[in-house]
């Protein structure tokens, strides 16, 4: 069965966006793939900030003791791209405490920022096609992600799919394409994909200059993730249960972007800044 959650006034501002871009674009409208119809996209080609009918920010320090600050101030679209720009900065941390063991409250200062926006709650999906268009930064201590999370239960066992990561493993840069979920014995358990980026570089050296499109084709036998069409994983829904019987990758997700800074990214204090990671569309397919 196909899910799909939005609330009414952002369906009526879709609709009007996408017959816009197939009016005023023509041949540069999206086209989808055979026997799928388009049923969300997001084409930043409307303001100047991400449309808040359809994406929420995270604030302040959130996850994985990543050095970033996330702020609205940093996402902004321009000639139809949104730029996440990663910045060096120096502020005091609001939510400061000298004795606190938190890591997000012992900081004394915000040293970086960025930003990071999703769509929960208000456009989630099961199932179908997502095709994302973005330039990636690949500058040491970068983490770009395209991902989503399941709307029910907490981390992992809401699920989470990586259509995209780059970050270093081994302090070597990677492109990832994966899935989680809960284990019984560990924290989360992982169906990964890690492919060194010096492969990416040998068949392109001008790589890093283009963008690229991240694809998940997702049904309720398996995820396949590619990147310009060459698939990187393959997950069998079949293996991915939580303990007590839960498959979070049956029940519909959200979609996140956001640009984090420092952690598996590697360490930026050599890295001359602002950077910025570019997405030109987001778009989502369902089976007609």
């Amino acid at each position: 069965m196909k899910k799909l959650r939005i609330n009414t006034k952002a369906g009526i501002l879709l609709l009007l966006q996408l017959f816009v871009v197939a009016v005023l674009n023509g041949q540069n409208s999206p086209t989808p793939p055979e026997g799928y119809k388009l049923i969300w996209a997001e084409e930043f080609n409307k303001n100047d900030k991400p449309n808040p009918e359809f994406w929420s920010f995270e604030k302040g320090f959130v996850r994985n003791h990543e050095l970033q600050w996330y702020q609205e101030d940093n996402a902004s679209i321009k000639n139809g791209i949104l730029n996440i720009e990663g910045r060096r900065e120096k502020r005091k941390n609001p939510n400061f405490k000298k004795d606190s063991k938190n890591w997000k409250e012992n900081r004394e200062f915000v040293t970086y920022t960025s930003s990071s926006i999703n769509t929960r709650n208000k456009f989630e999906f099961q199932y179908g096609i997502v095709e994302v268009k973005a330039k990636i930064d690949t500058a040491k201590g970068m983490w770009p992600a395209i991902w989503t999370l399941g709307v029910s239960k907490g981390w992992p066992a809401n699920g989470e799919i990586d259509i995209m990561e780059y970050y270093r493993v081994n302090n070597k840069p990677h492109i990832l394409a994966n899935a989680a979920w809960a284990h019984k014995n560990k924290r989360a358990a992982w169906d990964e994909a890690k492919v060194p980026f010096s492969k990416f570089l040998k068949k392109d050296s001008q790589w890093t200059e283009k963008y690229h499109i991240w694809k998940m084709d997702w049904n309720k036998e398996r995820i396949k993730l590619f990147l310009d069409d060459e698939l990187l994983n393959e997950i069998d829904l079949s293996k991915t249960m939580n303990p007590g019987g839960f498959n979070p990758f049956h029940q519909p997700h959200y979609i996140l972007l956001n640009l984090a800074l420092g952690s598996n990214g590697g360490n930026p204090e050599q890295t001359e800044f602002p950077r910025t990671y570019k997405i030109d569309y987001v778009r989502v397919y369902q089976q007609k």
